[in-house]
C-alpha cells in the first residue's frame, strides 16, 4: 500500500477544488486529487455565465434579493451576503489570473438570466464560461511547486481519529492499489450527483461521492431533498441530454408546446423568465397535457448571426445532430443539473467533523435554498473555494501532519454488474424522486434502495466502479427519506400529494452518519 504525506488534501478539480488548491499551495505541501482528468467536472461544462455585481446598474443588495426570492425564502441570509459582497473580488482575482471574459465596448458585457432584475451575468466565449475559468484555475495551480495533482485516483473514505480528520483511503484507478494520504485537513469539492437520474446535464464523474464519503465519516448533510432539474437540455433519439443554458431564454428564446403555442405565462408571471423549478414544472404539466416527451425551445425570431456568435458551442453542437437552433424548433425537457443541499458548513466551508471543509456543489452552505438562482453556482464555486481554503489554513497552523496505519477491511466488487447498478438507480430515481414527487414514489424508491444497501454496508470497495455504486445508493437513500420527509412543496421539492407551499421554515438534516431525517426549525 503506498502512502503519502501532505499538508492538505482538496479532493476535486472543478472551480472549488482548483481555488482552494491555489490558495493552500501558498502555505504547505497540497494533494489535488480527482478520480478522472484534472479539471473535469461539472464546472467544465458550464454555459451560462456568472452572476456578479461588477456593473453601475446593479448593486449587491439586489442580487442578495434576487437570490433570496429564488430560494423560496430557505437561503441562509448571512451566506448569500457573503456571496454577493465578495464576488466581485474574486472574479476580479480571475481577471489577473488570466480569465478572459466576453466585452462589448470596451467593458464587461453583462447579459440577464431568469429571476435576475437586471443584467449582471458575465460571460466567456459566448456559452463557455466554465471551461475558461477551469483553464485559467488550472493554468494557475500548474504554476504552484507545491501543489500535486493525482488524477485517476478515487477517494473511497476518510481516516478519522477521535472525529478529527488524519487521512483518505484511496484507490489507485488503473491498478486498483489503495493508498494512503496523511493530512491536516480536506477540502471536499467533489461536486453534485446527477448520475444518480436518467437524464442529466453532469458529467459521468458527478456519482456524489462527497456527501456520501462524508456522510460515513459522521459530517452533518443538509437539504438533500432540493434537486434542481435544468428545464431545457437536448432531448433527440441518440443524442445526450445537453444543457442549453438558461441565457437562450434571457436573450429572447421561447418554450412552445408541441403545438407551437407559448405556455409558460400559464404557471407564472414572469413566463418563460420564471425561476428554473417553475419553468421546468411548467414544461412537465405541459408535456402531460400534450402527451409529448418534449417542448420547444424557440430561437427563430433572434438573428442568425446573433444566435451563432452568442451560443457558438450550443449552436455547433446541435448542429452535429441535425438541427440548426436558428431556423428549427428545439425539442427540450428538463434534466438533473445542480443540487442545492449537500455537506452542511458554516461561512468557511467547516462541516461539523475537525479537519473536514467542503466547497463547491457537494456543499451546502445555505446559498441556494430551495432553489438556486441562474448563475450563482460558478461564483459560490470560487468565493466559498477560497474561504473553505482559508478556514483550514487558519485552523491547523500549529498541527503537524498525522500518521495513519493500514486497516483490513471486508472487500467488495461490483464491477461486473456496473452497467446494471447504474441503470437501475437511474430509473427508479427518474421515475419516482425527480421533477415531482409523491409518498407512493419515494417509498418505492426506499424500498430499491433498503434492498440494495444492507448487504454492502460497512464493505470496501475494491474498484472506482464499486465505490461509485455505493456512493449513488447512499445519495439516493438520503435524498429520498428527505423528500418523504418534507410533507409539503417548496422550491425544486414538488409533492403532487402535498402540492401548497410550506409556509414553515424549516430544514431537513442528516447527523452522525445516520439514515434518520432530523426536522431542525
Amino acid at each position: 500500500m503506498k502512502t503519502f504525506s501532505y499538508d492538505y488534501i482538496v479532493l476535486g478539480s472543478g472551480v472549488a477544488g482548483l481555488r482552494s488548491a491555489v490558495e493552500l499551495s501558498e502555505y504547505g505541501e497540497t494533494a489535488l486529487i480527482t478520480k478522472a482528468a484534472i479539471g473535469e467536472s461539472s464546472s467544465e461544462y458550464a454555459q451560462g455565465g456568472v452572476a456578479v455585481v461588477m456593473s453601475d446598474d446593479d448593486d449587491i443588495y439586489l442580487h442578495f434579493e434576487d437570490t433570496i426570492k429564488a430560494g423560496d425564502g430557505l437561503c441562509d441570509r448571512d451566506a448569500v451576503f457573503t456571496l454577493v459582497d465578495e464576488g466581485a473580488r474574486y472574479i476580479k482575482e480571475l481577471i489577473t489570473f488570466g480569465a478572459k471574459f466576453d466585452m462589448h465596448g470596451g467593458v464587461l458585457d453583462f447579459t440577464k438570466e431568469a429571476a435576475h432584475s437586471v443584467n449582471r451575468i458575465i460571460h466567456a466565449k459566448g456559452d463557455a464560461t466554465g471551461h475558461e475559468i477551469v483553464k485559467t484555475l488550472k493554468e494557475e495551480v500548474s504554476q504552484k511547486n507545491s501543489v500535486h495533482r493525482f488524477a485517476n485516483v478515487f477517494a473511497v473514505d476518510i481516516i478519522l481519529r477521535d472525529n478529527k480528520v488524519t487521512g483518505l483511503l484511496a484507490l489507485d484507478g488503473q491498478t486498483g492499489e489503495e493508498m494512503i494520504f496523511n493530512t491536516k485537513a480536506i477540502v471536499l469539492a467533489t461536486g453534485g450527483a446527477g448520475q444518480l437520474f436518467k437524464r442529466t446535464t453532469n458529467p459521468a464523474v458527478a456519482t456524489g461521492d462527497g456527501i456520501a464519503i462524508s456522510f460515513r465519516a459522521g459530517a452533518s448533510q443538509k437539504d438533500l431533498e432540493f434537486y434542481q432539474f435544468h428545464p431545457t437540455a437536448l432531448t433527440l433519439e441518440n443524442a445526450p441530454a445537453f444543457l442549453l443554458s438558461e441565457s437562450m431564454r434571457g436573450e429572447g428564446g421561447v418554450l412552445r408546446n408541441k403545438n407551437g403555442e407559448k405556455f409558460c405565462h400559464k404557471y407564472h408571471p414572469k413566463g418563460d423568465l420564471a425561476p428554473r423549478d417553475v419553468v421546468s414544472r411548467a414544461i412537465f404539466f405541459e408535456m402531460q397535457k400534450t402527451d409529448s416527451a418534449f417542448v420547444y425551445l424557440d430561437m427563430t425570431s433572434l438573428k442568425n448571426d446573433f444566435v451563432k456568435n452568442r451560443f457558438p458551442k450550443i449552436y455547433s453542437t446541435c448542429l452535429t445532430y441535425g438541427l440548426d437552433i436558428t431556423s428549427e424548433y428545439i425539442p427540450v425537457s428538463p434534466a438533473a443539473h445542480y443540487y442545492m443541499g449537500g455537506v452542511q458548513t458554516d461561512l468557511w466551508g467547516r462541516t461539523t467533523v475537525e479537519g473536514l471543509y467542503a466547497a463547491g456543489e457537494t456543499a451546502c452552505t445555505g446559498v441556494h435554498g430551495a432553489n438556486r438562482l441562474a448563475s450563482n453556482s460558478l461564483l459560490e464555486g470560487v468565493v466559498f473555494g477560497g474561504r473553505s481554503a482559508k478556514a483550514a489554513i487558519v485552523d491547523t497552523k500549529h498541527m503537524s501532519v498525522p500518521e495513519n496505519k493500514p486497516e483490513k477491511a471486508g472487500g467488495i466488487d461490483l464491477s461486473d454488474r456496473y452497467n446494471e447498478y447504474l441503470q437501475n438507480i437511474q430509473e427508479i430515481m427518474w421515475e419516482n424522486v425527480s421533477v415531482v414527487r409523491n409518498f407512493n414514489s419515494l417509498t418505492k424508491a426506499l424500498g430499491f434502495f433498503n434492498k440494495n444497501l444492507e448487504p454492502i454496508l460497512n464493505k470496501r470497495p475494491l474498484n472506482q466502479k464499486t465505490g461509485e455504486i455505493i456512493n449513488m445508493l447512499y445519495v439516493g437513500k438520503l435524498m429520498s427519506l428527505a423528500a418523504v420527509s418534507r410533507e409539503g412543496s417548496r422550491g425544486a421539492h414538488y409533492r403532487d400529494d402535498y402540492p401548497e407551499k410550506t409556509g414553515e421554515n424549516f430544514h431537513i438534516t442528516f447527523d452522525y452518519g445516520k439514515f434518520n431525517p432530523i426536522i431542525r426549525r
